[in-house]
């Protein structure tokens, strides 16, 4: 019996037959992949041929449909409905999946036949596009120790698959944590809770079985716990267990993980002739080092560091008015904050819920990309990975243009944060094949979904990195979509955000689940006047995650992990009332893979070019400007990864951007 997800995939637009495949097909199916796409590397390396760009590079190019149809919809699946089973086949397929990449980007064999490519590309009479797709091919081989020899050799796939086993391992734990840890609160409790976050409380509880109200570890909830209540001793009870997930003793501590990944990247980078591992890591990047991240970061950081002592001399005053002596404490800020701002701009988020649904700002995403690229969104009844989600058929002037599809909802199993990733990539070498496009994010359940002006902006940032593939147009998978650099890579989806903020966008597309009105037009001014209220919290809270993230990276291990963090906040001055973003336990970005490791930067030194960006729209005919819309589509969202970063945004812009921007944009340009 053939297996389903090796099978032809006999549905709409050829998706992944959800519901049609067992969690026993996907271990049975990795397996039978692994030996089709290891014989398909056989015949790469033994190929009698004299290499040329179609038997090497292209043939690579086309290697492995079968491994990414057996594994693309199990991590979705595991990423959002984990199970015990499903963690159980991360861990198997870790190590297997680590010691293949090895096999590949490690082969001898294959990579002299890339070499002898690049030794002649220039009688090869490639195209741009191709000369570029041999050039990161043959960087890749380099970076992953194809020409160490011998003993380093031998270890450097060591370290690759310990790396992976235990960045699973990482992910694993957190999610353990957040998922295993609430609190259960009585009706004597709710005092200060908006109905809003009383009804989300109701349903987590609803969804563990428990009558009454839950507070558990989803953002969408502890956030807006912290903002509203007044029981103080809640907050910090609740705010403490969110701060030490992956810190709390037992299996599930990721602290020495964290500090073992530390020392095999440091290990590795050496092997590949690195002093550290953010020199071997950056020097990819637009930023190149450690050096130029830095400066950036410090730029950012000492006006942000002056607005956040003076919000919390503030807030800290606010609290002693309420009779609380003592210092302003983390599970203070966000509860003052809120106070303060319904105070001085006299805005109370739980008046802009009611205006901001799920469902509308959905629509309000695709008309800003219709009105901006022409595409035109239709839903779809198609079998999907989980009933909360849902898929639309993108096109343009008729022609299909990509799949997408939006899981919204935090679930229990489900990991947390927000992301954007491709069941399939845009590509032509094997046809014209269009991307099918998933955003997940983790928002309250309600009816109806009611969001933040945060979770809004979270679902056009995660649509912005959509769109990037959606609007590919490039032959080779390898530069297709969000195939470019991680400094680069957010700067369509923070850009993105910017429409948001587009008062004619809010006025269309904000109105009240209830009585269907537009925001008023008061309302809508003062959230927008208040969009950059309290950046200096948000912005320390980022910087100091990015600044730890490099310094980890950028000297010795440390022996005590935790004690390294503290040194360094410490070194900046940091705020005694703010801690970092992702302490290291929970630092998902950095230690579940090496996505983001020395690079968590990178939001921000998109930020910088976002901010310039969208001045770009305002300066020419206004955000929906068409010409400038052209630019963006044609320079940097269709293009991928096929020429340097620095070289798309020029060829959009005709300059590199300073930080002047991003203050501006932040609201800290004016900080003394």
């Amino acid at each position: 019996m053939t297996n389903p997800l090796l099978a032809p995939w006999n549905t709409p637009f050829n998706l992944p037959p959800f519901g049609a495949f067992t969690d026993e097909d996907v271990a049975e199916a990795f397996e039978e992949a692994l030996v089709l796409t290891r014989a398909q590397l056989t015949a790469i390396a033994n190929n009698p041929e004299p290499p040329t760009f179609a038997n090497t590079i292209e043939a690579i190019e086309l290697m492995g449909e079968n491994m990414e149809k057996a594994l693309a919809p199990f991590y979705l699946l595991a990423a959002v409905s984990s199970t015990p089973k499903r963690e159980e086949l991360q861990r198997a397929f870790s190590p297997k999946l680590a010691d293949f990449s090895s096999e590949v980007m490690m082969n001898r064999a294959v990579f002299a036949r890339i070499d002898a490519l690049w030794a002649q590309k220039d009688e090869l009479g490639l195209t741009a596009e191709q000369e570029r797709v041999l050039y990161l091919h043959r960087r890749g081989y380099v970076r992953a120790g194809a020409q160490l020899q011998g003993a380093d050799y031998d270890r450097l796939k060591e370290i690759k698959s310990r790396l992976a086993v235990i960045g699973t391992s990482f992910t694993q734990n957190l999610l353990a944590d957040e998922r295993d840890w609430f609190v259960q609160i009585g009706e004597n409790d709710l005092s200060g809770l908006p109905q809003f976050v009383q009804n989300t409380a109701k349903q987590a509880a609803k969804d563990r079985n428990i009558d009454g109200y839950v507070i558990t570890l989803s953002r969408s909830l502890i956030v807006p716990f912290l903002q509203y209540s007044d029981r103080r001793d809640l907050r910090e009870q609740a705010y403490t267990a969110w701060v030490s997930r992956g810190a709390n003793g037992g299996e599930t501590d990721n602290r020495e993980i964290a500090l073992e990944t530390l020392a095999l990247r440091k290990e590795r980078a050496n092997l590949l002739g690195h002093d550290t591992f953010a020199d071997y890591k950056l020097v990819t990047e637009m930023a190149q080092t450690p050096e130029n991240v830095r400066e950036l970061l410090m730029k950012v950081w000492e006006p942000a560091k002056a607005q956040a002592l003076l919000d919390a001399e503030k807030l800290q005053e606010m609290m002693h008015g309420d009779g609380i002596n003592g210092a302003l404490e983390p599970w203070d800020w966000r509860y003052y904050s809120e106070k303060r701002r319904a105070v001085e701009h006299d805005l109370d988020e739980a008046a802009l819920k009611p205006y901001l649904q799920l469902d509308n700002m959905i629509e309000a995403a695709f008309d800003c990309a219709n009105r901006l690229f022409g595409l035109d969104f239709s839903p779809l009844d198609v079998a999907l990975h989980h009933e909360d989600a849902r898929a639309w058929e993108v096109t343009r002037n008729g022609q299909h243009v990509a799949v997408f599809i939006g899981d919204y909802f935090a679930r229990g199993g489900k990991r947390s944060g927000a992301w954007c990733s491709a069941l399939r990539s845009q590509q032509k070498l094997k046809g014209d094949i269009r991307p099918h496009v998933i955003n997940v994010c983790n928002f309250a359940k309600g009816d109806p979904a009611l969001l933040s002006y945060d979770d809004a902006r979270t679902l056009f940032h995660e649509f912005g990195h959509a769109l990037h593939q959606m609007l590919s147009d490039v032959t080779y998978e390898t530069i297709s979509g969000t195939s470019v650099p991680r400094d680069f890579v957010e700067l369509p989806s923070q850009l993105y955000e910017h429409w948001l903020e587009v008062p004619e966008v809010l006025q269309k597309h904000a109105t009240h689940f209830e009585t269907g009105e537009a925001m008023p037009a008061a309302l809508l001014d003062k959230m927008l006047k208040a969009a950059t209220y309290d950046q200096g919290f948000a912005t320390v809270e980022y910087v100091a995650s990015a600044l730890v993230d490099l310094e980890f990276h950028n000297g010795p291990v440390p022996t005590d992990i935790m004690a390294r963090q503290t040194e360094i906040l410490d070194s900046l001055g940091m705020p005694a009332a703010i801690r970092m973003r992702h302490a290291t336990p929970h630092f998902a970005h950095v230690f579940a893979g090496d996505g983001y490791s020395s690079a968590y930067y990178s939001y921000m030194w998109s930020e910088v070019m976002d901010a310039d960006a969208f001045e770009a729209f305002e300066e020419a005919g206004g955000a929906f400007d068409p010409e400038m819309a052209k630019r963006l589509e044609s320079q940097i969202l269709s293009t991928g990864g096929s020429k340097e970063a620095a070289d798309l945004y020029m060829a959009f812009r005709g300059k590199m951007p300073g930080v002047d921007a991003l203050l501006k944009g932040r609201g800290l340009d004016k900080v003394a």
